[in-house]
C-alpha cells in the first residue's frame, strides 16, 4: 500500500467525521453544562488538526532525496507524530485544569437523551477511526498515522467515560468533575506512548535481532567461509534504511576479491530486506573489545 496515499485518505477521512463529531459534542456539551463533554468535543476537534498534520507530514516526507538531505525527508513523520503528542499534552493539561475548577466550585451536569445518544454514536465512530488508521498503519509502517490511530482511540476511550458520567450524574455530583480528570491522564499517557516511539527513531535504534538473524542467513547461503557478521547498526530514515557491519575475511585475500564479497553482500542486503548496507572488512584474526 502507497504511504502516501494511505496517509491523505485517512487524513481526509478523519477531518470530516471529527468536525461533524465535534459540532455534535459541543452542541449537547453547551446544553448539560458538562465541562467532560465539552472538553471530549475540542478532543475530537484536535483529532482533525493532528489529522492534518499526518496529511502535511506525509507530503513533507514523500519529498524526494536533494543535496542538502540525501537520504529524503522521512523523518518528518516523527517530527508530525511529536507536534501530535504536544498538541494532546496541551489539551490534557486543559481538561484537568477545568476539572479540578468544577470539583472545587461544586458544579454538575445536567443531561438528557441527546447527550447519551450524542456520546455513543461517537464511541463507535471514534473507535472505527481508530481500526481504519490502524489498520493503514500496519500496511504502510506510518508512525504518525499509528499516532493519530491513538488520538482517535483514546478519544473512543474519553466518549466512555463522559458516557458513564452521564449514567451515574444523578446520584454523584461530583461525576463530571472526576471523568474529566480521568480522561486528562488517558491523553497524557497517549502523549507519552506517541512521543516515546517517535523520538526512539529520530535518535537512532538498535536493529532487532530478528533483522540481524535473517540477514545473517542469507548472508551465510552465499557460501563465503566464517565472515562472523557482526558490530550491526542501522539508521531509519522512514523512506530509506541504512545498515553498517563488519565482516571478518582472510588477510592474505586481495583487496579486490575482499571488494567483491562485501558488494556481494551489499546488493542481497539490498534485493532482500530493500535496505542500503555499507560493510567494515577486517582481517580475521583482528580482535577487539567489542566483539
Amino acid at each position: 500500500m502507497d504511504k502516501r496515499k494511505a496517509g491523505y485518505k485517512e487524513g481526509i477521512v478523519s477531518i470530516l467525521l471529527n468536525t461533524l463529531l465535534f459540532i455534535a459534542k459541543l452542541w449537547a456539551g453547551i446544553i448539560t453544562g458538562s465541562i467532560a463533554l465539552t472538553a471530549d468535543a475540542w478532543h475530537t476537534l484536535s483529532d482533525s488538526i493532528s489529522s492534518l498534520v499526518v496529511i502535511i507530514g506525509v507530503k513533507l516526507s514523500s519529498q524526494k532525496p536533494d543535496k542538502k538531505h540525501p537520504f529524503g525527508h522521512g523523518r518528518w513523520e516523527q517530527i508530525a507524530a511529536l507536534f501530535i503528542a504536544m498538541l494532546l499534552s496541551v489539551i490534557a493539561y486543559d481538561f484537568l485544569k477545568e476539572s479540578i475548577i468544577q470539583f472545587n466550585n461544586h458544579k454538575s451536569a445536567q443531561f438528557g437523551i441527546i447527550a447519551i445518544v450524542v456520546t455513543i454514536v461517537s464511541i463507535l465512530a471514534k473507535e472505527a477511526l481508530a481500526q481504519y488508521a490502524f489498520y493503514l498503519a500496519r500496511k504502510t509502517d506510518n508512525v504518525s498515522i499509528k499516532a493519530d490511530g491513538w488520538h482517535h482511540r483514546t478519544d473512543a476511550l474519553s466518549s466512555i467515560m463522559v458516557l458513564i458520567g452521564i449514567l451515574f450524574a444523578n446520584k454523584l455530583w461530583w461525576i463530571d468533575s472526576l471523568l474529566g480528570a480521568v480522561i486528562s491522564f488517558m491523553l497524557f499517557y497517549a502523549t507519552y506512548k506517541i512521543a516515546k516511539e517517535a523520538i526512539t527513531k529520530l535518535l537512532g535504534e538498535k536493529p532487532s535481532q530478528e533483522l540481524i538473524n535473517k540477514i545473517t542467513t542469507a548472508v551465510n547461503k552465499l557460501g563465503f567461509n566464517n565472515l562472523q557478521l557482526h558490530h550491526f547498526h542501522i539508521h531509519n530514515y522512514v523512506s530509506r534504511q541504512e545498515l553498517t557491519f563488519h565482516i571478518k575475511l582472510d588477510k592474505d585475500l586481495s583487496i579486490e576479491t575482499g571488494h567483491k564479497i562485501a558488494t556481494d553482500i551489499e546488493s542481497l542486503i539490498e534485493e532482500q530486506f530493500g535496505i542500503i548496507a555499507t560493510i567494515h572488512i577486517e582481517p580475521s584474526d583482528f580482535e577487539h573489545t567489542s566483539d
